[in-house]
Order: structure tokens, then sequence, then C-alpha cells
């Protein structure tokens, strides 16, 4: 873990005066999954202030009581006093006073401070959270963000987690230490389960039962580091008081293990996405209770007790309900195999899945409560959203029936998507649960989110009187580090913005103290440019397009090129708003041109609504071509051709490159060999995925690098195809084109190719030049 944590550490923006940087991370110690008994927790909320650059001594941090999660914050003879319920609540008190007088702003862009400027007589009242939880993070998450994290990143993100509030957070790297022990002592070899694990980015599909043993075997250096980040985190995070998400055993197993147990009551489960069906061991059968247990006291012993485990068994995946409903085991292997996961519940008498539903759902509780006695269940609700056809509310009610209430935290955080599922369901039939948002998808970064409906949603959510046993709030991202203002608007929702009443303050009121916290200072007019800019894009809850025709990619130009793409729709929000609201933006400059932030906000939008344009020259060559009018072709290929070059340029400004993610991943390997894996399956995971289903794309990114080295080559080799056909008054051959092209894509994963980041010298200067040339005709 030494070579991860010793190497310098990816600032995610600019280097200026005025930015905390993040400096190299110390090699840490292999120290107990505990923090020292010394480290007081008011003295970790002051570390992490500290680390946040804040003058800690003009602070007084004290812990009150309270069941409440709250805070307090005054000000008298030049020092300011924070009282809060936890760690965390300190944090979050003086993240947000400090915040209000432009002092200090915690991004994942990076984190802005300066010198304290108190004004005595200050007292924000008691500032409470209508959530006793806020959670955070998504299984997903671990694959499509973190795989290359070392301690310094994670470091940089609990910190950003305390000053939001966040207190409930998933902690799942680490674990794969934990599975190769369980499977080492059932049996197998070291290379049967380096072979049954999946590479880095696919891991949380191999967890939930998706996927196994894709692009293996996975390195056991990966794994070792893996464990002693993972003591570092939760360290970290008990030190503040935070109660993290920890992952249980869900039944799936290797298939190594099912071959070798086939007296045991396994499944072969549904294909999922094209992936070979993966292995679930039934509950009722003595071997889950046998595994589950081992496993939670091997993770116990190697990461230390917790309060929350994980476990999502039918992740996109459908219960294997046996036709005839009996809880026999099955009497061989091979019949266990026959009896797949597609046989749906329609199938059977609604007592017998009922039943049978009933019985997996507590065996899976009891299976975690027999090693951890006060434990609770947690498991994502997205499934009854992703597959309503077998999740209907009897089954659902059904699943939940013999779960203690208090013992279960249902994590619902597909509202921006599948709404209204608690509701259907009388919130969960008295469950605990937590509200909230995916957001992000994949990775995948246009940018948009809808700031008055996470308004209105969540008051709404809060004043209904069916909430139920609704105990926290949270967002879910598949992917960070995009849209920084839809998440610092929904914690603040969620800690500060709603009052004792359930009103949330207006959101002009947000925009002044959150442009001035990420600024230094504000206006009417900043306040009045992001208003439009809000109105132009972030009026979109979900981002429809990334689905289109079967096909995966934030915009036109990600998708895989076809034909279809003449009639690709338009992008969702107001580009007209949007493009005012950059106009607004710009002209802010002579107040703000310094401040880094505002120079990756401007860069930000621009480069959204030129990509929105590029699709328009996209859909105009194709349908050009298509029609046989090559000179209109022409020009709009030539058109997008220069965007796509040029947003290239202007995002090597930002936070991530395509160049940073590969550097970041070649820093984990140990070897020559071990560096070109790891590049090679950073670069699959944000381009072909894998499978046969509908996964490329999924988690494109707008990165330098692939604008100009990965998606225009794609539509360069498509519309130069149909051209020449055009040309030649031919049928356009599209299925030897898509040949072409996948080829192409095959060996762009392996060239080796590193893309190193190239930064405009100036950045404001080339988004005026490309705002312009994205509305030239």
């Amino acid at each position: 873990m030494a070579h991860i944590a010793a190497r310098r550490f990816r600032y995610l923006g600019p280097v200026a005066a005025g930015l905390v940087l993040a400096t190299p991370a110390a090699a840490q110690p292999d120290r107990p999954a505990t923090a020292p008994a010394a480290q007081s927790e008011t003295a970790a909320a002051r570390t992490v202030l500290a680390r946040l650059g804040v003058d800690t001594r003009r602070i007084d941090l004290a812990l009150v009581p309270g069941a409440t999660p709250q805070f307090r914050a005054r000000t008298a003879a030049g020092r300011l006093r924070i009282e809060g319920t936890s760690p965390v609540a300190l944090v979050r008190g003086a993240a947000r006073t400090l915040g209000q007088q432009g002092s200090l702003f915690v991004s994942w862009e990076g984190v802005r401070n300066r010198p304290l400027a108190l004004r005595d007589g200050y007292d924000s009242g008691v500032v409470a959270s209508p959530f006793s939880l806020r959670t955070y993070l998504n299984t997903c998450t671990y694959g499509y963000t973190t795989p290359w994290w070392n301690w310094g990143r994670w470091e940089r993100e609990i910190d950003w987690m305390a000053a939001h509030g966040v207190d409930t957070p998933l902690a799942m790297e680490g674990q794969e230490h934990v599975w190769r022990a369980l499977w080492r002592e059932q049996g197998m070899t070291d290379a049967q389960i380096a072979q049954g694990l999946s590479a880095a980015p696919f891991l949380p599909w191999q967890r939930m039962g998706n996927i196994a043993g894709y692009r293996a075997p996975l390195s056991a250096n990966w794994i070792e580091k893996k464990r002693v980040l993972q003591r570092q985190i939760l360290a970290r995070m008990r030190s503040l008081g935070m109660k993290p998400i920890l992952p249980a055993f869900s039944g799936y197993v290797p298939e190594a293990f099912a071959k070798a147990h086939p007296e045991a009551k396994i499944y072969q489960m549904r294909q999922w996405e094209g992936f070979p069906g993966t292995y679930w061991l039934d509950p009722s059968d003595p071997l889950f209770a046998k595994l589950a247990a081992r496993f939670l006291q091997l993770y116990t012993a190697t990461y230390g007790p917790g309060e929350y485990y994980l476990a999502d068994a039918f992740n996109e995946m459908v219960p294997p309900i046996a036709e005839d409903g009996s809880d026999a085991r099955a009497a061989a292997y091979g019949d266990a195999i026959a009896n797949t996961a597609a046989t749906r519940a329609a199938a059977l008498p609604k007592e017998v899945r009922d039943a049978r539903l009933a019985a997996y759902g507590e065996r899976l509780y009891r299976s975690i409560t027999a090693a951890a006695p006060n434990a609770t269940w947690v498991m994502q609700g997205w499934l009854f959203g992703a597959d309503k056809a077998f999740w209907t509310p009897d089954a659902i009610s059904a699943f939940l029936s013999k779960v203690p209430d208090e013992r279960m935290l249902i994590l619902d955080i597909g509202n921006d998507r599948y709404p209204g599922i608690w509701n259907a369901t009388k919130a969960f039939y008295g469950k605990g649960w937590a509200y909230g948002y995916v957001h992000n998808y994949g990775g995948s970064n246009p940018v948009y989110g809808d700031l008055n409906f996470y308004r209105s949603d969540i008051t709404a959510a809060l004043a209904n009187p069916g909430h139920g046993r609704m105990r926290g709030f949270g967002l879910f991202p598949e992917g960070l580090h995009s849209n920084g203002i839809a998440y610092a608007y929904a914690y603040d929702l969620a800690w500060g913005e709603i009052d004792a009443a359930g009103k949330a303050r207006p959101l002009d009121a947000w925009i002044g103290d959150y442009t001035r916290a990420r600024y230094g200072k504000t206006s009417p007019a900043l306040v009045a440019a992001w208003e439009k800019a809000i109105a132009g894009a972030y009026t979109t809850r979900y981002w429809t397009p990334r689905w289109w025709h079967e096909q995966a990619g934030a915009y036109l130009f990600f998708k895989f090129p076809s034909l279809d793409g003449a009639e690709y729709p338009a992008a969702p929000g107001d580009p007209a708003q949007l493009r005012a609201g950059i106009e607004a933006l710009l002209a802010q400059a002579p107040q703000h041109g310094g401040e880094l932030l505002y120079t990756y906000d401007v860069v930000d939008l621009v480069r959204h609504y030129a990509s929105v344009r590029l699709d328009d020259r996209l859909k105009t060559a194709v349908a050009a071509y298509k029609a046989g009018d090559l000179a209109t072709g022409d020009r709009a290929t030539a058109a997008a051709e220069r965007l796509a070059k040029d947003i290239d340029a202007l995002a090597g400004n930002q936070q991530e490159t395509l160049g940073s993610w590969l550097a970041d991943a070649a820093a984990y390997g140990d070897t020559p060999a071990e560096k070109a894996a790891f590049v090679e399956q950073a670069k699959a995971v944000v381009t072909v995925w894998g499978g046969t289903g509908h996964l490329s794309d999924y988690a494109s990114r707008a990165w330098q690098g692939l604008y100009a080295g990965y998606y225009w080559p794609r539509w360069q080799r498509f519309l130069a195809a149909q051209r020449a056909a055009a040309a030649a008054h031919q049928p356009f051959d599209a299925k030897a084109t898509a040949a072409a092209i996948r080829d192409w894509q095959a060996a762009w994963l392996k060239d080796g190719k590193m893309w190193a980041r190239q930064r405009p010298a100036a950045p404001l200067a080339l988004a005026r030049t490309l705002l312009a040339e994205s509305d030239a005709r």
C-alpha cells in the first residue's frame, strides 16, 4: 500500500492561490480498524477542518446531546463556536457558516478557502436535519469511480461527506480479501478464486451476482492494497461518528463452489446483459447460513464490527422461485441449473410465491443477525423499480413481511427515475427506509439535475403523513465528479435549508449563499446569471436520451454510430436559456475570472452546450449523406470535427480526463503487465463495458481524450463509409461498417496509449471561441 499512498495524488482542479491542494499522502501504517481511543470526536472534526485549510485556532467545537442531528454556530470576541450532536454535525456547521461568509467551499472540483473574517454577534440558531441519517454512494460507484483511488483521494471524499452532513455512507472497498479467505476455507485454490473474480472496475456487478470472472483474474496485489485502504477508510469514518454500511453475504457463490456441492440447492440465475448466468445459493440450504455467518466473522476480524450490512440478492435479477413452490433441496446440480431464474411469479399460485419470497427475506435477514445480533439489514430498493413486472406491491410485501421493521433499512435510491414506489408500498410496509436519487448513471456527465424538483419533492415527502419510518435521505450516484451544484443543493435541503415548518428557502437565496461560498463573493447579477443557467440545464431530473433505440451514451456523439442518428431527439433542457446563462456568467469574468471554480463552471456549461450542438451537426451529416446530399454532409461533418476537437481541448481544464483516469489505473500496478492490464480495464469500463447486451457506452464520459481520441474516430469512420456509399450510389453497408468500428475499438483498448492531459492556456478565451463556433452555421 505504501506504493499507492506515496505516489503523487491527482488533484481535482487546477493549481492556484486560495485553493487547497491535495498533498502527497503519507504512507499509512496497517492500523486497527477503529480509531485510537485518545482521539476524541471533537479532535476528529477539528482535524477535518484543518485539512480543509481552516484556521481552527479561532474555532471552538463542542459536542452536545440531542436525539435530532443538529448544530448551532455563534460568534463572539473574534471566535466561532460550533455546538453539534456529532462530529459530522460540527464539520457541517462550520462548513455552512464559513461558506455563508465566503471563507470556505468544499467540492469535488477543489476546496476554496480564505482567512476567517468573523463578525461578532452572529447566531445561526439551532439548525437541524429533518432526517436521522444522510446516506451516500451506490454499489456501482465502486466500479465507475473508485477502483483506482488511493488513501489521499478517499480522505478527501470523507472530508467532503462530513462537510455535506453525510453520516451513513456505503463502504464497499476491501471485501475481496474476505471473499478470498472464505472461499479458501471452502477448499478452493487461489487460482480458482482469482479466475472467478472480475477485474476491478467490474466488481460491483460481481458482488451483486450479475457477472462473475469478467476480465479475470483479479490481481492479488490489488486485493491487498484495498484491504489496507478499507481499514483506513473505516477508521476515519468511525472517528467522525459515521456508521458505514458494510457488505454481507447475499447468496452468490463461485461456479467452482457450485460444482463442488452438487447436493446443495444452488440455482443458475438468468443471464444479465448477455453475461453467463451466475450461481445463487438458496437461503433455505444449510450452507447459506454457514457461509453468511462465516463471511461476517471474517469481515469483523479484518475490519471491525458494524451496525448496517448491505445484502442485495436480486439486483436486476429475478428470484429463482421453483415451479412447484416446494422448499426441498434440488436432487442434483443439474436439476438446480434447470430451475433457472427465468421462472416468473406469474407461473405460481400467489400464496406459493409469497411464501417463498417471505422465506427468502427472513433468511437473508437472519443470516446477518446470526453473526451480528444487533445489525440492521440494508438493501437498495432499485430492483423494485427496475423489474416492476415481478416486484408488484404484493411481492414486495411478501419479501419484507418477516423482517422486523426496525431492523431493516431500504435505500429507495431511484426517485428521480422510478418515483412513487414508497407510496405504492405504504412506505415499504413499515420498514425503515431512506429517500433519495441516483442522479448519475455510469459516471456519464452531461450537465443536468433538477433543483426545483429536489426542493418540492423532498419537502412533499417530509410532509406526507404516510411516509412511515422514513429515516434518511441520500444521494446514490453511480459516478461522481459532475454536476456538483445538484449535490450541494440536495444535501443542503437535507440539513439546513428546510425549516421546522417543512418549508425550504427560496432557491435564489440559496444561490446567493452558494455563489458566495464557491467564488468568495456574489452579486444580484451573478445570481441572475446562475438562475438562467439553471433554467437552461438544471430542470431535468433524469437524462432520458442516455438510453435511445437500445443504445447507451449521454449524447448522440457518445453513442455507437448508426443511421438512426438522423432522428435523434433534441436534448433535454432549454438551450436558449442555457446560452443566455453562459453569456451572463461570462460577463462576470472581470469580477470572478481569477476564481478557478468560476472558470471550471463556465467551462463545463460551455462544454455541455457545445456537445448538444455537436449532436445537431451529426444529425445533419447522417441525414444529408442518407439523402445523397454530399455538400451538406461534408459541411456538417467538418463542423462536427472542429467542435469535437475544440471541446476536447477545452475539457483539459476539467477535473478528470481520460489521461488522469488511465494514470490512476496504471499507478495501482506493481509490474508492467499489471499496469497494462489495469489501463485496458479502465479503458473498457468507460467505453465498450462488456457482455452482449446494451452496456457499450453506458459509462460514456465527457472527457478530454475521449472526444477527439475515441468518439470522433468512430463517427469519422462511419460518416466516411456513409459518404463513400452515397458518392458511389451504392447501398450503405451498415453491418460491415459497424464490424469495422468494433475491430477498431478492440485495438484501441489494447494500444497502450495513455492520453496525457493537455491543459488549455486560456480556458475562458477558448470557451468564448467554442460558444461562438457552436452556433455558427
